[in-house]
C-alpha cells in the first residue's frame, strides 16, 4: 500500500506531498488541474520510462519518493535479498531524474537499476489508464492471467513441470552439443587418452632426471675417472717413493727434536694430522679404483632414460612436475567427461524418457487449466453482468502447441461477445471504449484478489459512461478497494462518491507560475465538489441534495 507521495519540481508541481490511505482513495478536479500528472510520478516510481520532459522549466532536476508498506509476497522477498536491500517495515523508493537526462533509482537507501526498480514496482502499483490494458489485450500474457487465477495445488503442479522442463532442457542441451561436435569431441578425447597413457607409461619420478644426468656424466666419462684415480694413488702410496712415507720420515725426523721447542711440537702435530688424512685418502681411492666398473649397458639406458623426459618435456612441460600436473590435470578431464563409448546413445535413451515425462506433467497442467478456465468464465461472465453487460459471454480458448515451453504446450486467448447473436472473438476485437472499461473492472475484481498488489490505480475508466453504469463501475471499483489499495482520477461523481477519501487537485498561478496543489477534502467540501461533477459550472441547490444523497447511499 501506498502510505506517502512526495513530488518536487515534477512538470508543474515544485513541492507536493500526499499522504494516502486504505480503501478507495478519488481524486478529482477540473481538466488539466494536474491529476494525471500525479499518476505520472507514480508510474516513474514503478519503473517506467523516464524523460527530461518531466522537469518543472529551471530546475536542475526532479525527486519522486514513495513510502509503501513492506509486500507481504514471498516473491517479493526473493527478489530484495537478491538485490541486497534489507527486509523492513516500509519500502521507501526515491527516483531523481536531472536536466543532464541521468536516472538515480534508491530502493531504501541502496542504488538499484531502472530494471530492478521495474521488477519491484510490480508488486507495488498497478497503473490501469483509458489507454493502458496491453496486458488484457496482448494474448501472450492470457496465459499468466488465466494461471495466477489458480489455487495453490495447481501452481505447486506449475513449479514442479518447470523443474521438470528445465532438467529436460539441460539434457537436451548436453545432448545437442555432443552431438554437434562429437567428432571434434572424440578426436579431443582421444589426444588426451593417448597422452595420458605416454605420460602414464614414462612412470617419471619428481628429481629423477639431476639423478641420471649425473650418472651419465660418471659413465661416459669412465676413463678419464681411472686415470685421474689411478695417477693421485700412484702419487700418494708409489713403492719408490710415495707422498705417504715421506711424510712418515718427515714426522719422524721431527719428533726427535720436538722437545727442544715449542715451534718443532707444533709442526710435529701438522705433518702427523697430513699423515693420517693422506692415509684415509689413499685408502678411498683405492676403494673407488676397487669398485669403478664400465658398464656400456646402463650407459645406454641413462641414454634412453633421458631422451624419454627430453620428449615429454617438449610435448608437455619444461619439468617433470609440471609434466606430472598436466597428466592430473588431463586425467580429470576424462574422468569427468560426459562423452564415453555408447554414452550419446544413453543419453538420447534418457532424453526421450525425460521428454515423455515432461509432455505427460504438461497434459496435467492443461487438464487442470482447462478446470481453472472454466471458473475463471463464470465468475468474469457474473462481473460483466454486475456492470450491466447482461448478454456478455467470456470464453477462454485453449491453442495446445506442438512444442514444450516453460508454462507446457498451452497458449490461450480471451474471446468475448457483448451481443446476441454475435460470434466469440478476440477481446481486443470487440471491445469499445466503455466496455472494455468495463471489461477491465471485471477482470480486475478478480485478479486483484490473487495478485497481491498493494496499490491499484484507475485513470479515467469510467471515461464514456453514465447513467445505472456507472454507478455499476462505482460499485465495482469500490469491491476492489476491499482487497487492494485503489486510486482512482475519475469525473464521474457516482465514482467520487463511493470513495472512501477525495482529493481535490487544482491549478493556481503563484508569483507568476502555474502550480498544481492537493488537499483532502472534508464531508462539506465532496459535497460541493461532487455537486460541481454533477452540474459542471453551476451548483444549485438541487445539485447539492444530489451530492448529499449519493455520499449518503454509498455510506449505506
Amino acid at each position: 500500500m501506498l502510505l506517502e507521495l512526495t513530488i518536487q519540481n515534477f512538470a508543474i508541481i515544485s513541492h507536493l506531498h500526499l499522504s494516502f490511505h486504505e480503501g478507495m482513495t478519488a481524486l478529482t478536479g477540473e481538466t488539466g488541474a494536474g491529476k494525471s500528472i500525479i499518476i505520472d510520478a507514480m508510474g516513474l516510481l514503478a519503473g517506467g520510462r523516464g524523460s527530461t520532459d518531466y522537469l518543472r522549466q529551471g530546475a536542475e532536476k526532479c525527486r519522486l519518493e514513495g513510502l509503501f508498506e513492506w509486500p507481504k509476497q514471498p516473491e517479493f522477498q526473493e527478489l530484495t535479498e537478491e538485490l541486497g536491500i534489507d527486509q523492513e517495515d516500509v519500502l521507501i523508493v526515491q527516483r531523481d531524474i536531472t536536466q543532464a537526462g541521468k536516472t538515480i533509482c534508491r530502493v531504501n537507501g541502496r542504488t538499484v537499476t531502472l530494471a530492478s526498480l521495474r521488477k519491484i514496482g510490480l508488486f507495488l502499483v498497478d497503473i490501469q489508464g483509458q489507454n493502458e490494458h496491453q496486458e488484457l489485450l496482448q494474448p501472450e500474457r492470457h496465459l499468466s492471467l488465466v494461471d495466477g487465477f489458480g489455487d495453490d495445488g495447481f501452481k505447486a503442479e506449475l513449479l514442479h513441470y518447470q523443474n521438470a522442463y528445465q532438467e529436460y532442457r539441460n539434457l537436451e542441451k548436453q545432448v545437442r552439443n555432443i552431438q554437434e561436435n562429437e567428432q571434434l569431441y572424440v578426436q579431443r578425447m582421444d589426444m588426451l587418452r593417448f597422452q595420458q597413457e605416454e605420460i602414464a607409461q614414462a612412470e617419471l619420478i619428481e628429481g629423477e632426471e639431476e639423478n641420471l644426468i649425473e650418472e651419465r656424466e660418471k659413465l661416459t666419462n669412465y676413463q678419464k675417472i681411472v686415470d685421474a684415480l689411478g695417477q693421485s694413488y700412484g702419487a700418494l702410496s708409489s713403492e719408490e717413493m710415495s707422498s705417504v712415507d715421506g711424510v712418515s720420515v718427515a714426522l719422524s725426523e721431527i719428533q726427535s727434536i720436538a722437545h727442544l721447542d715449542q715451534a718443532y711440537e707444533k709442526i710435529t702435530e701438522t705433518i702427523q694430522s697430513a699423515y693420517y688424512l693422506l692415509q684415509d685418502a689413499a685408502s678411498d681411492i683405492s676403494r673407488q679404483l676397487d669398485n669403478l666398473e664400465l658398464d656400456e649397458g646402463r650407459l645406454e639406458e641413462v641414454i634412453n632414460r633421458l631422451e624419454t623426459i627430453r620428449q615429454l618435456k617438449r610435448k608437455y612441460g619444461e619439468s617433470i612436475s609440471v609434466i606430472l600436473a598436466y597428466y592430473e590435470e588431463i586425467s580429470k578431464e576424462i574422468s569427468e567427461s560426459a562423452y564415453t563409448e555408447g554414452q550419446l546413445e544413453q543419453l538420447e535413451e534418457q532424453l526421450t524418457a525425460k521428454a515423455d515425462a515432461v509432455w505427460a506433467l504438461a497434459e496435467q497442467l492443461h487438464v487442470k487449466r482447462r478446470e481453472i478456465a472454466h471458473r475463471l468464465e463464470k465468475e468474469i461472465v457474473q462481473e460483466l453482468n454486475d456492470l450491466y453487460m447482461e448478454h456478455a459471454q467470456f470464453e477462454v480458448r485453449f491453442a495446445n502447441g506442438k512444442q514444450l515451453t516453460a508454462t507446457g504446450f498451452d497458449s490461450v486467448a480471451f474471446y468475448l461477445t457483448t451481443n446476441p447473436g454475435e460470434g466469440m472473438k478476440p477481446l481486443v476485437r470487440v471491445a469499445s471504449g466503455g466496455e472494455l472499461s468495463r471489461i477491465l473492472l471485471a477482470l480486475k475484481s478478480i485478479f486483484s484478489r490473487k495478485q497481491g498488489i498493494t496499490s491499484i490505480v484507475f485513470d479515467e475508466v469510467d471515461t464514456g459512461v453514465s447513467g445505472r453504469v456507472a454507478q455499476a463501475i462505482a460499485e465495482k471499483i469500490s469491491k476492489i478497494a476491499l482487497n487492494s489499495q485503489v486510486l482512482c482520477i475519475t469525473h464521474l461523481p457516482q465514482v467520487a462518491a463511493v470513495a472512501d477519501y477525495q482529493y481535490f487537485i487544482e491549478k493556481a498561478i503563484q508569483e507568476g507560475r502555474t502550480e498544481t496543489r492537493v488537499r483532502q477534502l472534508s464531508y462539506e467540501e465532496r459535497v460541493t465538489e461532487i455537486a460541481r461533477m454533477l452540474s459542471g459550472a453551476e451548483i444549485t441547490e438541487l445539485t447539492v441534495e444530489h451530492a448529499r444523497e449519493l455520499l449518503a447511499l454509498a455510506h449505506q
